[in-house]
């Protein structure tokens, strides 16, 4: 590789749009060092929070606006909420930037995104260290995949308040037994567990669209992890996989979430890449 080569692999600079739990176990590591990749941004809604935070931590990095944000990186990780995963993601992609986007069930209903990725020489990164056998499925896909299908399990507090619950009058309150509490599409779990799912909606990117992959959601006070089980049945293999993820102090979210971020971004600038 050239010296250019080195150089600019060693001056990927990355922002975090929102610093809840993810994004403040990304920073971190960021700021104690990635090989190539430096913490460029950081953007919230909560600035001065954010700055308290920072200066505790003894980070030095600016705040920011979203529409700035391809002023300062090269690539953003998405950790906020998922109604403003467009504003994050358009300054970017039009600038033929990165965004890495955790909230992928937010992708689904945005197909103009990948088109404007696409448009623009830009890239839409979706992390998958949060749920095993992505590799085995992407090989699949290049195949022919008759079925995927997935159960999760997760802690009552980890579903309640979704958007689907409160629609349909569901408490998973006091449950002394697993309630099964949806069964559908990828695409319609993605809308109705905007928060909860999005291993789904990564899962059906990876294989046979969201309109094909199917879930099952259970609420189990027998848990304590999030449980996901995925069968997939295709002309080249036929696999299972499940894994079990210890939630963060954010019950909706496992702690691998973020470790996957971290594990994504060093893949970005290593010398050997294990994976496809």
């Amino acid at each position: 590789m050239s010296a250019a080569g080195v150089s600019n692999l060693q001056s990927k600079r990355v922002a975090i749009a929102g610093l809840g739990e993810i994004g403040r176990t990304v920073a971190n590591k960021l700021a104690q060092g990635l090989p190539g990749l430096s913490l460029a941004a950081i953007t919230t809604r909560d600035q001065a929070k954010a700055r308290a935070w920072l200066d505790r931590e003894g980070i030095v990095c600016p705040l920011v606006a979203l529409d700035d944000l391809p002023d300062h990186a090269d690539l953003v990780v998405e950790c906020a909420p998922a109604d403003i995963l467009d504003q994050i993601c358009r300054p970017m992609l039009t600038a033929g930037k990165q965004v890495m986007v955790l909230s992928a069930s937010a992708l689904l209903p945005r197909p103009d995104l990948v088109d404007l990725a696409r448009a623009h020489g830009g890239q839409i990164i979706v992390p998958t260290g949060a749920l095993i056998g992505f590799d085995a499925v992407s090989a699949a896909a290049e195949g022919t995949i008759s079925s995927v299908q997935m159960v999760t399990r997760k802690p009552p507090n980890g579903l309640a308040g979704a958007p689907y619950l409160v629609a349909n009058r569901i408490s998973v309150e006091g449950l002394t037994s697993a309630l099964c509490v949806f069964k559908g599409s990828a695409r319609d779990a993605a809308a109705a567990f905007p928060a909860n799912v999005n291993v789904v909606a990564a899962l059906s990117l990876a294989g046979i669209g969201p309109d094909r992959t199917t879930i099952e959601i259970w609420a189990d006070p027998a848990v304590t992890r999030n449980c996901h089980q995925i069968r997939v049945e295709a002309d080249s293999a036929s696999f299972t996989m499940s894994i079990e993820n210890v939630p963060s102090e954010n019950p909706r979210t496992g702690r691998i979430t973020a470790l996957s971020v971290i594990a994504a971004l060093r893949k970005l600038t290593s010398p050997l890449q294990v994976g496809t």
